[in-house]
This record gives C-alpha cells, sequence and structure tokens, in this order.
C-alpha cells in the first residue's frame, strides 16, 4: 500500500480479469426470434437516409392513412378517463367488456362460452394462452403462410412451431392433408388464421370442419385469430367463426380493437375459450393464473369495448368500399407485371404476390427498397412452401399512392430480371 493507493499485484490481476469479463449472454430462447413486419425497417431507414422518397406499404396500421377511428370510442375512453376509472382493472377485464364480447360473440354463434378475458392486445392473449398450453419440446401448427408472432412466442417457450401450408392454387385455403401429416404425440394445438395475414383469405366451412375433426381426434386446442372479421371484401363471401362450427371443441377465439374498429394503439384485445367444461376447466386456470401475475390491461381504454361492439357500425361500410378499391387496384397492376402473380384475397388488407425470379425474395425486396422507395415485406418472413418466393403488401394507402407504388414496382421488376 502507498498512501490510499492500493498496488498490490494481485489487485492489478483482478481489476485485469474483471476488464476481460464476457459480455452479458441472452437467452436463448431469442435465437430465432424474427419479426419480419419490422425488421425491413432497417433496410427502409437506410434508403431513407440516401434521400431516397419512401412508400411505406409494410405495416398493417390503418390509422397512418386515411383511415380513422370511430369517434364515439375515442369519447368513451375520455369520459373513462375523467370519471377516475385510472387504477388497475380486474385481471379479466370489466364485466362491461367482457359481457359485451359474450354477446358479440353469442351472435356469431360462439358457445358454449366457458371464459372471456381482455388484454394488452391480441398480442397478448395469443402470449398468455400459448404461455398457458405449451412445455418445451411441445409443438404447435401454424399455417404458412401466417403471422409471425405465433412462431416467435413458440420459439421463446422452446417449443416446436410446425407449419402447415396453405394451398396458393387453392385461394390460399389450409391444405388438411398437410395439416393431418404433421400431427404427432407432441402436438398441443393448432393455429387458424380467418381471414388469414399475410394472404387475405377467407376459409370456406368445410375446411374449418376439417380443422375442427383433425383437433378433436388428436385433442388438441384451436387458437382461432378472427382479428379481421369484419373486413370482408366480396359480397358472395361470408366469414364464419370456427367456434360456431362445434361446441364441443376445445377453440379460443381472438380478436380485438385493432383491425376491424381501426384502433390498434389502443392495445385492446381479447380472447374467448369456449367448447366442453371437460375440456378446457384445467387449460383456464392455467391462463387466469398468467392473467392475475401480470394485473390488467389499460383500464380507461377497456370502456371503448361495449361502445365499439353494440354502436353504430358505419365506418365498417366506408372501410371495406376503400379497401375493395384498393383491393382490386392491387391485383389488377401486380397480375399485369411480367414475374408476378397474385391471388385475389378476399378479406383484410393484405396481399401475398408471388415471384418468378432469380434469388431470394429477401434479396429482391432489398433491392426494390433501395431502388425504389417502397417498402414491403419478403414472404420468408411469413412462411412459404419450399422452392417458393412472394412478398406481402399492404393496401390500405389511397390509390393514387399504390397506383404510384406498383408502376414503380413493375419498372423495378423489369430492370431485376434483365439483369
Amino acid at each position: 500500500m502507498i498512501g490510499q493507493i492500493d498496488v498490490r499485484p494481485e489487485k492489478f490481476k483482478l481489476m485485469a480479469e474483471f476488464q476481460m469479463k464476457k459480455k452479458i449472454i441472452p437467452s436463448r430462447r431469442t435465437a430465432k426470434i424474427t419479426y419480419a413486419v419490422r425488421d425491413v425497417i432497417l433496410l427502409a431507414e437506410a434508403a431513407a437516409r440516401q434521400g431516397k422518397e419512401m412508400t411505406y406499404l409494410n405495416i398493417g396500421d390503418p390509422n397512418i392513412f386515411d383511415f380513422k377511428t370511430s369517434p364515439e370510442i375515442i369519447a368513451a375512453v375520455h369520459q373513462a378517463m375523467l370519471a377516475n376509472r385510472n387504477g388497475y382493472a380486474p385481471s379479466s377485464g370489466i364485466e362491461a367488456a367482457r359481457e359485451a364480447i359474450r354477446e358479440n360473440s353469442r351472435r356469431k354463434g360462439i358457445g358454449p362460452i366457458r371464459d372471456v378475458f381482455v388484454t394488452t392486445g391480441a398480442s397478448e392473449a395469443i402470449d398468455i394462452c400459448l404461455t398457458a398450453l405449451l412445455n418445451p419440446g411441445d409443438n404447435v401448427l401454424i399455417p404458412a403462410p401466417g403471422y409471425p408472432l405465433y412462431s416467435a412466442i413458440i420459439h421463446k417457450l422452446e417449443a416446436e412451431p410446425r407449419f402447415y401450408y396453405l394451398d396458393e392454387d387453392n385461394g390460399w385455403q389450409p391444405d388438411l392433408e398437410d395439416i393431418a401429416s404433421r400431427i404427432d404425440d407432441r402436438t398441443r394445438g393448432v393455429v387458424v388464421i380467418n381471414p388469414n395475414n399475410p394472404t387475405g383469405a377467407v376459409y370456406r366451412e368445410e375446411v374449418l370442419r376439417g380443422i375442427i375433426k383433425l383437433a378433436r381426434e388428436n385433442d388438441l386446442l384451436i387458437f382461432s385469430d378472427e382479428i379481421y372479421d369484419s373486413l370482408i371484401l366480396d359480397d358472395g363471401v361470408k366469414h364464419i367463426a370456427t367456434a360456431s362450427l362445434d361446441p364441443e371443441a376445445a377453440v379460443i377465439t381472438l380478436n380485438g380493437l385493432s383491425k376491424n374498429y381501426l384502433a390498434p394503439g389502443f392495445r385492446i384485445g381479447w380472447g374467448i375459450a369456449s367448447g366442453a367444461e371437460e375440456l378446457m376447466g384445467d387449460y383456464l386456470e392455467a391462463v387466469n393464473k398468467l392473467l392475475r401475475a401480470r394485473l390488467s390491461a389499460s383500464h380507461p381504454v377497456q370502456w371503448a369495448i361495449r361502445p365499439a361492439l353494440e354502436g353504430v357500425q358505419d365506418h365498417l361500410v366506408e372501410a371495406r368500399e376503400k379497401l375493395s378499391r384498393r383491393r382490386d387496384i392491387t391485383v389488377e397492376m401486380l397480375n399485369a407485371i411480367d414475374g408476378i402473380s397474385c391471388v385475389s384475397p378476399e378479406g383484410a388488407f393484405y396481399a401475398f404476390p408471388r415471384l418468378e425470379i432469380p434469388g431470394s425474395d429477401a434479396e429482391f425486396v432489398g433491392e426494390l427498397i433501395k431502388s425504389t422507395g417502397v417498402v414491403v415485406v419478403p414472404g420468408s418472413g411469413f412462411g412459404q412452401r419450399p422452392g417458393t418466393s412472394h412478398f406481402r403488401v399492404v393496401f390500405l394507402a389511397p390509390e393514387e399512392v399504390l397506383e404510384r407504388a406498383y408502376r414503380a414496382i413493375g419498372r423495378f421488376m423489369e430492370s431485376y430480371l434483365a439483369k
């Protein structure tokens, strides 16, 4: 020791060892988690820094375009805040909201309803319900193409997302034989996204009944994601709630305010549990344990649920009219481009065009963004049959924006194929 300074050799050794410590290692659960819809923004930001004029057709957020949340449901949230409904809500949600969800579900033919729970977006409902079901090494069947959140959560839980393929030649309907071939003794559930994100397919009754039959034969829980169920774009097409087809089947129906009610930033979703009581009892207690542990979804925003579900639905008429026109422009203009073919979506606001190109769709999308500023998402981010390439486009933007973007894609595709 010299004065107050410790100069012992072992002290320097300890300091050197501390400086050589490895970085904090993240959980292996995160290794396989990707989210292509937002990951592509990194490419877009690089293009924007180069001065490129950007056109974002990658995220399904109606409110960044010419769609507005109903004033009635905004007023309901405002009034709830003024009434000091700003504390914690019950873990499953306020009773006024849950009863409105029950009544809305009964009108769709869902029942018997075993439970209803309100969550921070449908995303939280998906996370909680999968967490309550899966052990490491289990698997869940999920559609390809399909919403990437499911595979991200399943990977987080150290389980296996097992993809079944939608049939592009049959309007992107689920392939029942493919589903059946992927079930084994570790399969715990099957995910149905109807209308589908990213293809916009609306599933036919016989297909849904086929999925229910497979689920019941193999003791599987069905997750029926129906968050776009009111955004059906063709007069001759009807959305059918999966749970309405068999009162005994174990189904969690997922929905929320984000899409049908043009309020994604409210972050309010819900789950509706239906099916035979002996099948669902223990599982729903596990779900409720997780609900209680995370306290509650936003209390004041839950007061928007009843006026949304029970109020005037005029906004849906306007939204469907806009989306139908924009869908038609999308399909017509993309199908006119050599190397691109597009099945016409029947619901939601996505299309999933096929590419006939050298190389991968990720490379194509990266070059497209850099060259044109048009931001779409590579199909590989949603899952697709091996040997095929696609991209997802969101057709929420006004007609003139879409037309400009598709002309840019056409010019880019011509040069891309000529290379």
